[in-house]
């Protein structure tokens, strides 16, 4: 079956994530021993804030906000630090990790009319830019971008919204990600195909 429309996940998905979170932590281990506490406490709050399917206007700044409280940091602090470290340092690490093979594959995806979103849990398009594929997504959902989702995965919200922006029918849609237990379930909630890569 064909699918009219592909919702990709980013990190994980769109490159490979663990040589990038080797290189952050030799990064880190070089001179951010500061923010550590802030990135592991954000990490946490990442996943409790999954787990407990918590409802915000913003996931990102629920999380950036739980995180300030556990660790005493001001919020700005919080956000600098995650902005850094999770965003900004990785950017030159992606192209060369990018999973090229699946990239090709979005690019037949478009260029046969199909259509392409982006649904990620945490900020994406600088990530996007970063990677020189910006422009094979017609759609991006991001926490902590304009439009986001309200829950995280495994909420099917992100993917709901993607298909509702696409104007494609949950049924012709094929998510694409990483994580069995977040993509996919959030997939199967709507009626979606699932790949995991």
């Amino acid at each position: 079956m064909t699918h009219d429309a592909w919702l990709l996940d980013c990190d994980g998905t769109l490159y490979l994530a663990r040589p990038v979170r080797l290189a952050m932590a030799a990064a880190l281990a070089l001179g951010g021993w500061s923010a550590i506490p802030v990135l592991r406490s954000f990490r946490r709050e990442h996943e409790r804030i999954r787990h407990e399917g918590a409802e915000a206007e913003s996931p990102f700044e629920l999380q950036v906000r739980r995180t300030a409280e556990v660790t005493g940091a001001p919020p700005e602090r919080v956000r600098s630090i995650v902005e850094e470290w999770m965003v900004e340092r990785p950017l030159p690490w992606l192209r060369r990790f990018a999973r090229t093979a699946l990239l090709g594959e979005l690019r037949t995806h478009r260029a046969a009319g199909g259509h392409a979103a982006l649904v990620s849990d945490y900020p994406a398009l600088r990530k996007l830019e970063a990677l020189g594929v910006r422009e094979l997504f017609d759609v991006v959902v991001a926490s902590g971008e304009p439009g986001g989702p309200s829950r995280l995965k495994p909420s099917p919200d992100g993917y709901r919204l993607a298909a509702e922006r696409l104007g494609v029918e949950p049924g012709r849609c094929l998510v694409i990600g990483d994580r069995d237990d977040a993509d996919g379930a959030a997939a199967r909630a709507l009626g979606m195909a699932f790949r995991l890569v």
